[in-house]
């Protein structure tokens, strides 16, 4: 026997298909796994699942967009904060480079 209905499955697979939500998103709400989930969007394809959904909740949809809007910037941010600590290392290695030579080619003193 299965842990999850027909009917809880129908309601994932219909969350799924959200506009803007991704199966991974989806899966981490309802806590399963996203090959469990995959499976599922198959299934109702192929007619194994033919429950209706549960009517979807606007809120979770709404959430759903938001947490993947917040994981496209968490990303973005991610990407910048990687170039901003390349950029840093650059300008360190290049300011060293210029003091050692400039410490070269002091005149000597008599």
């Amino acid at each position: 026997m299965s842990r999850y209905g027909d009917a809880f499955k129908a309601t994932a697979v219909a969350l799924s298909h959200v506009p803007g939500v991704l199966v991974k998103d989806v899966a981490e709400a309802l806590d399963i796994h996203p090959f469990m989930l995959s499976l599922w969007r198959k299934q109702v394809r192929d007619g194994v699942i033919v429950a209706k959904p549960s009517k979807l909740d606007p809120q979770t949809t709404a959430e759903l967009k938001r947490l993947r809007a917040l994981e496209r910037e968490h990303a973005l941010l991610k990407e910048e904060h990687a170039i901003l600590k390349k950029f840093i290392r650059f300008c360190a290695e290049r300011n060293k480079s210029d003091s050692s030579s400039s410490n070269d080619t002091e005149p000597d003193t008599p």
